[in-house]
């Protein structure tokens, strides 16, 4: 009974203070924990005891659960490998680990400048302080109307590769923190590891949604597919224990896979998910990270403290200048303050390295203040870097879209709104040199090919060039075609239609008319950038009329 009225009292304070410090412009994270601190260390009612330990649980992997189905665009970031932005935000992230690395461990300094912690626990906390946050560049784009401009998409597919590519890291150092293992033990346990992996992938991203929707027509079973996505969850977290992968790691793994839900089933299940980690879980979890909050850090060497906070924030900041610089990307500091924000999964991840022992309360208190004072300062700081920014729409935009930023920027746009219906197609009989010289146009690289009306494929210009140039007049291009490919119809909300080209790797897809399956039109990656661009264009036209207006 103890532990159900503490845990009313922390859900219940935790609710209000959400409501009366949003009243100050205090983010609902902050209020929790503040919460929290309230019960906990300074009126002594609720302590973090282990009766309670089964709901933070939950509380974790549901929140984890949501930073990968919100936060994780798995195609995206497969599809920008090759591209600037991909190695801009690696590398990034990679100087921000190594300058991070010189406080977590002994490597290149010594106490008190370090926290001297052995190499896997101390790579996990310099991922942690590495990691940028989407979540909080979304809110800050959309608050500035900026997530439709051009900037806020630049912005947007930088951080998703950064945040992606530091949490893999995380990952995979905190699966190693607890076990010492041999060659041959690490061997085995990266091929378990990696096939719960792939097989993760597969059930939740290409199984599940199809057995969903067969379950939903026979049974008919109110919030059926809510309960299988809740308890998928709960097994997958499972899977992952067994094979020595932390459980949040597999919450966070099986959100990711099931990024790419279509928006009919993601608009059904969705909301039950945020009603239960928003009014439950979450508060619940992030009041018991202000329980263990205290400021037993005051007693830490002065110069422990000073280098924790100092050298990851020179660090981070330096590591996104030169990444953005070393790749000669425009607007680098625009980019840089962006890569700059950070939210709660970091809060979270140090919570999870407090239970498992690798850090104490002191600095576990700290590195949770440094977060709040990022989740704080880096909004405005992002808005100070766009507003003294020039020429913002005239730098390079991505090759490809994510299908993340389409949910947030292009919600309610459809293939019928972004698809050419003019536009003209090679014929397969035209050789593969008529093609190459007279039908590529930068930056397109992916053709569909039609004949008599109809699809017949795609060519890619890298195949197309494969061929030596004395070849190409004679080889057409029916025999170069990829014929297997996808299909959108004109009333599909856009990102599914970007997901569905990512997971074919191609950068068009044709429209067809689903009744007749007739070919109306077709979209390229290029189109979509168009549109963001537009988009950008006729604000600035409305809101010059309305000034002429006053």
């Amino acid at each position: 009974m103890d532990a159900l009225l503490q845990i009313g009292l922390l859900i219940l304070t935790a609710k209000l203070a959400e409501g009366v410090f949003g009243r100050i412009g205090l983010g609902s994270i902050a209020a929790y924990t503040i919460a929290g601190a309230l019960l906990g260390p300074i009126a002594g009612v609720v302590g973090p005891t282990g009766d309670i330990q089964l709901f933070l649980n939950v509380g974790i992997f549901l929140f984890f659960f949501i930073i990968g189905f919100d936060e994780i665009d798995l195609p995206g970031f497969i599809a920008t490998i090759r591209g600037r932005y991909f190695a801009a935000a690696t590398l990034s992230v990679a100087i921000s680990v190594v300058i991070s690395l010189s406080v977590t461990s002994n490597l290149l300094l010594s106490e008190p400048y370090t926290l001297g912690l052995e190499y896997n626990a101390a790579l996990s906390i310099a991922g942690i302080l590495s990691l940028s946050s989407l979540g909080v560049v979304a809110k800050v784009l959309a608050d500035r109307e900026m997530l439709k401009e051009l900037i806020g998409l630049r912005i947007f597919t930088t951080v998703i590769i950064a945040e992606a590519f530091a949490l893999l890291l995380v990952g995979a150092t905190i699966s190693g923190i607890e076990h010492e293992m041999s060659l041959g033990a690490i061997v085995t346990s990266l091929g378990k590891t990696t096939a719960f992996v792939i097989a993760t992938w597969f059930v939740s991203a290409k199984v599940l949604p199809r057995t969903i929707e067969i379950l939903e027509r026979v049974l008919k079973v109110s919030e059926l597919s809510f309960g299988l996505l809740m308890s998928g969850l709960f097994l997958v977290v499972a899977g992952a224990e067994e094979v020595e992968l932390h459980g949040s790691l597999g919450a966070l793994l099986y959100g990711a896979s099931l990024a790419g839900l279509p928006n009919r089933m993601r608009r059904k299940i969705i909301p039950g998910f945020r009603s239960a980690a928003d009014g439950l879980f979450v508060p619940l979890f992030f009041a018991a990270v202000g329980l263990r909050l205290d400021l037993s850090f005051v007693a830490l060497p002065i110069e422990t403290i000073a280098a924790l906070v100092l050298i990851p924030l020179a660090g981070k900041f330096v590591g996104a200048l030169l990444g953005t610089y070393l790749v000669r990307m425009e607007t680098p500091f625009v980019l840089t303050t962006g890569l700059m924000a950070k939210g709660v999964a970091e809060i979270a991840l140090l919570l999870v390295l407090l239970d498992a022992g690798v850090i104490e309360t002191d600095v576990f208190s700290l590195l949770v203040f440094v977060m709040f004072a990022y989740i704080l300062l880096t909004p405005p700081a992002i808005g100070f870097a766009i507003n003294r920014a020039k020429d913002l729409q005239h730098a390079v935009p991505p090759a490809v879209v994510p299908p993340s930023f389409a949910r947030h920027a292009l919600e309610g746009v459809t293939a019928h709104s972004v698809m050419d219906r003019t536009r003209t197609y090679p014929d397969p009989g035209l050789s593969v040199a008529g093609f190459v010289d007279d039908w590529v146009v930068p930056p397109q690289q992916d053709y569909l090919v039609v004949e008599d009306a109809a699809p017949v494929g795609v060519v890619s210009l890298s195949r197309a060039r494969r061929f030596a140039k004395g070849s190409r007049a004679a080889k057409p291009l029916r025999d170069v075609v990829q014929r297997r490919y996808p299909q959108a119809f004109p009333d599909e909300p856009i990102d599914d239609v970007l997901k569905r080209m990512m997971d074919h790797s191609l950068g068009v897809i044709p429209v067809m008319e689903r009744d007749t399956n007739r070919l109306v039109g077709s979209i390229a990656s290029h189109d979509i950038i168009d549109l963001v661009v537009l988009m950008h264009e006729i604000q600035t036209e409305v809101e010059r009329r309305a000034a002429e207006d006053q």
